[in-house]
């Protein structure tokens, strides 16, 4: 990538990268200017004691080694790594953010991903519950996310043990693909017995994350994920989960965002199910199977979700190479175009093509494919 230009999110990407920077720090440090001028500040010891002050504790406390690690760390390099891994990345106001994140209360600065982002169009549910998973509790999530993607549905959960895993052990054969937001790095996300199955989900669908590849779970970065994952949820179902936990703070982040909260009912002698009874007997709405998620979808429960449909025409000749070429990620105008073997001229009448078909936009230097819009119910097209 020597000479070639790099997009915003390259410095977006680093600046996530440092230690304890999570969203609220991201958007605290880019009041300071441009993503590749704040990295500068950054690696010359330079923020302003204004904007110090303004940062969370934590991250505060570690601001004395951003410098250090800023010298080692090479944006337009590790962008190049991203890109030759198939990891995209996608900033808020790109083409290709999700659509049903623009409107949050919080949304994502910046998301790394792997797999198709136009699973996101269809309906979307999010599955959660507890890792220390009953036998029951498996056998209805995976049910749960067998029968959601079957009618094409959008299973969306956190590829954790128990809950999280059965849910999308049922998704990823099913007709609408899963997503998947981690509290890691994509690269690697989830715990390593679902290596296996985050491939599927990759495959299927896409894995999500605000944090860079090669970051490590920490703990404090799966409650700021959960409001991402209640986020892109449009129903949320807790399956098993005890009185407080992860699941209950997903649910606390779905209420403010006026998300339908359903609870699978347990035995009362149960720990695993004392949070869903108890999320029951405060007025949530009950989830006994497929059909009470389609209804609080508001589906019918008789037929399946209809398919995302897609509008934009297919484009054809250089135009249709271009598209197979593009990802949901800024690449420069000038790569493509040697990747592909085309002239920029030629190149320039086929991106204009897609550009009016609605598929592709430019961005200074840069193109990226734009991401097909929700289509579920309650959302524009």
């Amino acid at each position: 990538m020597s000479g070639e230009p790099v997009p915003h999110e390259a410095h977006l990407g680093a600046l996530a990268s440092l230690d304890r920077v999570g969203g609220a720090s991201l958007r605290v440090l880019l009041s300071l200017g441009p993503p590749a001028e704040v990295w500068d500040r950054v690696r010359r010891g330079r923020l302003p004691s204004s904007v110090l002050d303004a940062l969370p504790p934590p991250t505060r406390a570690a601001v004395p080694g951003w410098a250090r690690a800023a010298s080692t760390c090479d944006p337009v390099r590790s962008w190049a790594r991203w890109r030759e891994r198939g990891i995209g990345v996608v900033s808020i106001g790109s083409p290709s953010y999700p659509s049903c994140l623009l409107d949050d209360p919080d949304p994502p600065v910046l998301l790394f991903h792997r797999g198709d982002l136009d699973v996101l169009a269809a309906p979307r549910v999010a599955v959660v519950g507890t890792r220390r998973a009953t036998g029951y509790g498996r056998r209805v999530a995976h049910d749960l996310g067998r029968n959601l993607a079957a009618a094409g549905v959008c299973v969306v959960s956190g590829l954790a043990l128990g809950i999280d895993a059965a849910a999308h052990h049922g998704a990823v054969d099913g007709r609408a693909g899963p997503a998947a937001v981690v509290g890691g790095g994509v690269d690697a996300p989830g715990p390593a017995t679902n290596a296996a199955l985050a491939r599927e989900v990759v495959d299927r669908g896409v894995v999500l994350s605000e944090a860079p590849p090669g970051t490590r779970p920490e703990p404090w970065r799966f409650p700021v994920r959960n409001r991402i994952l209640a986020g892109l949820a449009q129903v949320v179902v807790v399956v098993e989960s005890a009185e407080r936990g992860g699941s209950m703070h997903t649910v606390e982040q779905a209420q403010r965002r006026d998300r339908t909260v359903l609870a699978v009912p347990g035995p009362v002698e149960s720990a695993a199910s004392a949070g869903t009874n108890a999320l029951l007997r405060d007025g949530a709405g009950v989830c006994t199977g497929v059909d009470d998620v389609l209804v609080a979808l508001g589906l019918s429960r008789a037929g399946s979700v209809p398919a995302p449909t897609e509008e934009r025409p297919d484009p054809a000749g250089d135009a249709g190479a271009v598209l197979g070429a593009l990802g949901f990620t800024p690449v420069p105008v000038e790569a493509l175009a040697r990747d592909l073997g085309l002239d920029l001229a030629r190149l320039s009448v086929a991106l204009g093509e897609l550009e009016a078909l609605g598929w592709a936009e430019r961005r200074g230097p840069f193109v990226e494919r734009i991401a097909r819009r929700g289509t579920g119910p309650g959302e524009p097209p």
